[in-house]
């Protein structure tokens, strides 16, 4: 009789690499440490019931799927490396689109402001503020379907974007407010403690 444990490791370690994940990426997607998937893919521990319920339902199979140690062609096709990578293209695709839109709206903002009133020569503005504007779409799609330890980064760029926007807007108007940037310094201190909590996070259930 095959070992149930090592059955479980098995698919486990196939369902992961098949959906082009590291186990850094899929520690993070159910709230677990790398070092927790490490020992599950080694066979030095399995996950709790529940945890097993959440890996099937994000790589779409069965629970059954991941105690068995034979699948079917149609099982196995649905673990095709080939649509998990179409899939995930199909998501960068339409994040890269929706900030693209992000872009079309400054650009119509300026044209449209530029058609009403040709006084007006602070419409270049709407174009500055489209940068940290894409910082948060990019953040909102990479919280759902990418690397979310990726976010420290973004949140970095989203806030010197933004203090970048402002002192251009406030220079515009004959303002020069560079002690925006100090503001910054303890913003990116505060972002770098944070995301070291983040990585050294385990969660309780996971004393094995």
């Amino acid at each position: 009789m095959t070992d149930v444990k090592s059955v479980i490791t098995k698919n486990i370690t196939e369902l992961r690499t098949s959906g082009g994940m590291t186990q850094i990426e899929l520690a993070d997607k159910l709230h677990y440490s790398d070092k927790a998937v490490s020992k599950w893919e080694r066979g030095e521990s399995v996950p709790e019931i529940n945890t097993l319920v959440a890996i099937a339902d994000l790589f779409g199979v069965p629970l059954d799927w991941i105690v068995r140690d034979e699948h079917t062609k149609a099982e196995i096709t649905e673990t095709d490396p080939t649509l998990n990578t179409k899939k995930r293209s199909n998501r960068i695709l339409i994040t890269g689109l929706s900030i693209l839109l992000v872009w079309l709206v400054a650009t119509a903002v300026y044209v449209l402001i530029d058609i009403i009133s040709s006084s007006i020569h602070t419409h270049w503005i709407a174009f500055i503020f489209a940068v940290p504007v894409s910082m948060i779409v990019w953040l909102i799609f990479n919280s759902i379907w990418f690397n979310r330890r990726r976010n420290f980064l973004i949140v970095s760029l989203l806030v010197w974007s933004l203090l970048c926007s402002l002192h251009f807007t406030f220079l515009a108007f004959g303002l020069n407010i560079w002690q925006l940037y100090i503001v910054g310094i303890p913003s990116q201190l505060i972002i770098f403690v944070w995301s070291r909590l983040q990585f050294s996070k385990t969660p309780i259930n996971n004393k094995k």
